[in-house]
């Protein structure tokens, strides 16, 4: 099959240029370093600020005592009789202080559910979640409100931190999906009209515990 003259000559420029390296055009943005300043303020701070930009709701705790005190307070608050919670130990946690509502095992039609998380972002507000944890895929998305318990010592800059503890915790067994929930769960898809609690939690709160 014959290449007319003008293929030839293009297919002749691709050959030389494929035998020539170009170098980098921006060689400082190949994401070595990250294009965001670090936190002036304490990460705590800087967290509490961009989750509750989003309409998240946080309460920082200094023991697991205040922490189970503020999470009946608030339980009774809403009047939420029906509380999912299937983490083993962190029940156990806050049994241990003065948290234990009746168990419930309906995660469809739960009034709250509560989970743990892999860490959480404190530039972007966001709570980072596994497939692995022991929550799993499902809970922190089909319930109508979501109750993260979290650590201090879970609390990262940015995203690239919370990811790289993810691989430090779970190595070569990388979990198959890792979320990022930053605030309640919202679409402007209808009219441009934005709706809270469409795709996933109407309210989402985080209770920090200080250690």
């Amino acid at each position: 099959m014959s290449v007319s003259p003008s293929k030839e000559n293009i297919l002749k420029k691709i050959r030389k240029a494929l035998t020539q390296s170009t170098p980098l055009p921006f060689p400082q943005s190949e994401g070595n370093s990250s294009v965001y300043q670090p936190s002036r303020q304490e990460l705590e701070v800087e967290f509490a600020e961009q989750f509750t930009k989003l309409t998240g709701k946080f309460i920082f705790c200094l023991t697991w005592q205040e922490l189970a005190a503020q999470l009946n307070a608030v339980v009774a608050h809403n009047n939420w009789q029906h509380i999912y919670n299937q983490e083993t130990e962190l029940s156990k946690t806050l049994a241990g202080n003065g948290f234990a509502p009746a168990a419930f095992d309906s995660v469809a039609n739960c009034d709250a559910a509560i989970t743990s998380c892999e860490s959480l972002i404190a530039r972007t507000g966001s709570i980072v979640m596994s497939a692995a944890g022991p929550s799993g895929r499902s809970v922190s998305v089909y319930a109508p409100v979501h109750i993260c318990i979290a650590r201090t010592n879970q609390l990262v800059y940015d995203v690239k931190d919370g990811i790289q503890l993810v691989k430090e915790k779970y190595g070569a067994s990388f979990p198959s999906l890792v979320t990022f929930a930053t605030g309640p769960s919202r679409t402007a898809d209808i009219e441009k009209t934005l709706v809270v609690g469409v795709h996933g939690p109407k309210e989402v709160y985080v209770f920090l515990v200080d250690q």
